[in-house]
């Protein structure tokens, strides 16, 4: 009975929620954590360090993929992680009332990786399970709106909300409330995920440890196997060489004074940035993007432009830190561009992966472990950012950042790509 209940909900009660809950602890992870360190006098270097690191679940996580088929169903992945996704945000928060709590929210923090990583395997097994192809196709844009919405949620809304509780409670409480609040949030999700999401269980196709380790042995296998694949994991590496060196450091730069060669922006200003003027810039970028590509389709000639359109508009950053404007609409603008410029760019990378790496027996799951291999490449230069941009200064690091961009257009130049027709036969 409960099958037929679920199969009787519409996509629209279950996706929008689960891609929420996908990507507020992601967000939260990735650059909200980082303006709150900032907050509470944490050197560059050790946030870059420590908040690139803890990602590295969301890189590895095609390794245990074929072992949730052992135990449950996929929904239960899905809520029960979303639970205890919201009650580790409560730990986060209480950390921070303590002298250690850096070491102990960011192994909280590592923790929470974990389960937001599985979370989102087992999520994408529901969508795959349960939707037909015609109606994965009809709900991808609902994916990446509410993905995206978390996004804007996250770095925008809940960061400014910190800037403001700051001047009244002080950093430390303002922000264990929004470490609260994302628990709230995610509580709520697993509860609401629980009643509403089809089971996805009906994909599970390995029925013992031997049968999932023979399973993700063939995966790996088979994916080095590929045509071209040394060509293909250089370009999906160096592709987001520059922006993993310069998207942890840009909120550390707005924040810092501007006796160190940053911005001094406020709290609620960098939340503002990016969530009015980030997020309609990367939607518009999106947006532009996918029309372009489906007039012309991936060929040299557009993946050279989307490399452009990604790596190029860093060179706002380094305007920024050479003219340190007071403007916040002149900083806005650079924002918009950088924005614009990466919603539009990161399809050349998608594209890329669908259409050529990821076709053949383990369509799935070889997108997801390209996918875990670009969180890669911009994990390892995330991680070291923070020290280049202490030994460089902001004003170098950010043209060092431009430099740093010439491996991308060299590997999009070079990369074999694959005709249609190889395509469908693989396919």
């Amino acid at each position: 009975m409960e099958d037929i209940k679920a199969k009787s909900i519409s996509p629209i009660f279950w996706i929008p929620t689960t891609w929420f809950a996908m990507g507020l602890p992601f967000v939260a992870l990735s650059g909200a954590s980082s303006i709150m360190y900032k907050n509470m006098d944490i050197s560059d270097t050790k946030i870059a360090f420590w908040t690139s690191l803890i990602m590295l679940p969301w890189t590895i996580k095609p390794l245990w993929g074929p072992f949730l088929e052992l135990y449950k169903t996929k929904k239960f992945f899905v809520y029960i992680t979303q639970i205890f996704t919201g009650l580790l945000f409560g730990l986060v928060g209480l950390s921070l009332q303590l002298d250690a709590f850096f070491s102990l929210s960011i192994a909280i923090f590592t923790i929470i990786a974990i389960s937001g990583a599985t979370h989102d395997t087992a999520a994408d097994g529901v969508y795959l399970n349960e939707l037909t192809p015609k109606l994965q196709a009809k709900y991808v844009g609902w994916q990446g709106a509410f993905y995206n919405l978390a996004k804007v949620f996250s770095g925008g809304a809940l960061v400014y909300l910190a800037g403001q509780l700051e001047k009244e409670i002080g950093i430390a409480n303002a922000w264990m409330v929004v470490m609260f609040t994302y628990g709230i949030i995610m509580l709520l999700l697993g509860l609401y995920s629980m009643r509403m999401l089809p089971s996805g269980q009906h994909a599970a196709s390995t029925t013992s440890l031997k049968e999932g380790l023979a399973t993700l042995k063939d995966v790996i296998i088979s994916f080095f196997q590929k045509k071209n694949i040394a060509y293909s994991l250089c370009f999906i590496v160096l592709y987001r060489f520059a922006e993993g060196q310069a998207i942890k450091i840009i909120p550390l730069f707005f924040k810092s004074t501007r006796a160190e060669g940053g911005l001094e922006l406020t709290t609620s200003q960098i939340g503002l940035l990016y969530g009015v003027f980030g997020a309609i810039a990367f939607v518009l970028g999106s947006i532009v993007a996918g029309n372009y590509i489906a007039k012309k389709g991936l060929n040299r000639n557009t993946l050279m432009l989307l490399c452009a359109f990604f790596n190029l508009p860093f060179a706002a950053y380094a305007f920024l830190a050479i003219e340190l404007p007071t403007d916040l609409y002149i900083i806005g603008t650079a924002v918009v561009v950088e924005y614009f410029g990466y919603g539009f760019g990161f399809v050349g990378l998608i594209l890329f992966i669908m259409q050529n790496i990821a076709p053949g027996k383990y369509k799935m799951a070889h997108y997801a472990f390209a996918s875990g291999l670009v969180n890669l490449g911009f994990m390892i230069p995330s991680m070291i950012s923070g020290w280049l941009s202490d030994l460089m200064g902001y004003k170098e690091f950010f043209i060092w950042v431009l430099i740093a961009t010439i491996p991308a257009f060299i590997v999009t130049w070079l990369v074999p790509l694959r005709k249609a027709e190889e395509i469908e036969t693989e396919d």
